[in-house]
């Protein structure tokens, strides 16, 4: 006959407790990188995605158009829905492109029927605008779509109402490899639209000497890029100081996501503003405003003019970067310095 077992059960002893919780801690310090590191391979993957579909808008564009979106009229001006493709258009590429992007009610805002007249409508419409978050625009890494302070607003556009809070853009277009209309200081356009038809373009922004894609009066064909399409940048991302993501004041990130040829939406390429990884205070001279760059370790994201999206090093050779600037430079480029 069994006998009954009077013993109370045994439980774990203090010592096994402090075992196990170890043990569970550093799985959890070895699982915790590999998470992260999940987690940023899909946000830099999301990335890459953006890009894909920036450089595909800006192609459906180059198709129905003849050429890829330009520069508008520079700084002081948004984009006007009246006004259509090409040089009279004083928005940048980012207007161009929405409604191959399924955002043509955003590009449609303002519209007023008006071409030679700036109106108050038109005005609203702009702000309203330049106040709508787009996730394509953004990179995931960096931030999310969202409304963000404009810290040291700009006086308004001459064909808008005054940004104070704001959309934000974290690609750029390649505007070449050199910075058209004096050293790295953007034209602001003309002073109104009947000054535009007399606006002396060549004397404020250089335009013949342009040699990107995008930049101030341009109309790029396919055709125009000599040195090949899989050779020549499209769309990259830009650098932003990671302190300034949120409060506004990164110049080369505080003004209307829609604005013409200005640096929150335009980077240039010379060998002394290679890619550089998000860094802290390197925007604060005006210079450095007009470098690319990212929030990823290591890479920065690039959309080619044919389609194709390639990481570019931080590192990459400072000549070979100006000539993936540059659409019709003729030098050879060699894929292993990207």
């Amino acid at each position: 006959m069994c006998r009954a077992r009077t013993g109370r059960p045994r439980g774990f002893t203090l010592v096994e407790l402090l075992v196990v919780i170890t043990i569970i801690g550093i799985l959890i310090g070895l699982l915790l990188p590999a998470v992260q590191s999940a987690r940023e391979a899909a946000r830099r993957l999301q990335c890459q995605n953006n890009l894909k579909q920036l450089g595909l808008a800006m192609a459906l564009h180059e198709s129905a158009f003849g050429f890829f979106p330009g520069g508008g009229w520079g700084s002081s001006w948004t984009g006007d829905p009246d006004r259509g493709a090409g040089l009279r258009q004083p928005g940048g590429w980012t207007f161009a492109v929405l409604p191959y992007l399924e955002q043509q009610a955003a590009y449609d805002l303002g519209r007023d029927n008006q071409l030679d007249t700036v109106t108050d409508p038109q005005r609203s419409g702009a702000l309203q605008r330049a106040k709508t978050p787009m996730t394509v625009f953004v990179c995931p890494t960096r931030r999310r779509p969202a409304i963000y302070t404009k810290a040291d607003p700009r006086p308004a556009h001459l064909n808008s109402l005054q940004l104070l809070q704001g959309a934000i853009v974290d690609y750029a277009a390649n505007a070449g490899s050199r910075h058209q209309g004096g050293y790295c200081t953007p034209s602001g356009g003309p002073a109104s639209i009947s000054a535009a038809a007399s606006f002396n373009w060549e004397a404020e922004c250089e335009v013949s000497a342009g040699n990107g894609i995008s930049y101030v009066q341009s109309q790029v064909t396919v055709g125009a890029i000599r040195d090949g399409s899989s050779n020549t940048y499209l769309v990259g991302e830009k650098h932003v100081q990671p302190n300034r993501y949120l409060d506004g004041r990164d110049k080369g990130d505080d003004d209307d996501p829609f604005t013409g040829c200005s640096a929150d939406t335009y980077r240039w390429c010379t060998d002394a503003l290679p890619p550089q990884a998000d860094t802290p205070h390197a925007s604060d001279a005006y210079y450095g405003i007009w470098r690319f760059g990212s929030a990823h370790s290591g890479t920065c994201n690039f959309v080619f003019c044919d389609g194709s999206v390639k990481p570019i090093s931080y590192s990459i050779d400072a000549n070979t970067h100006v000539c993936l600037g540059n659409r019709q430079d003729g030098e050879p480029v060699n894929a292993s310095q990207f």
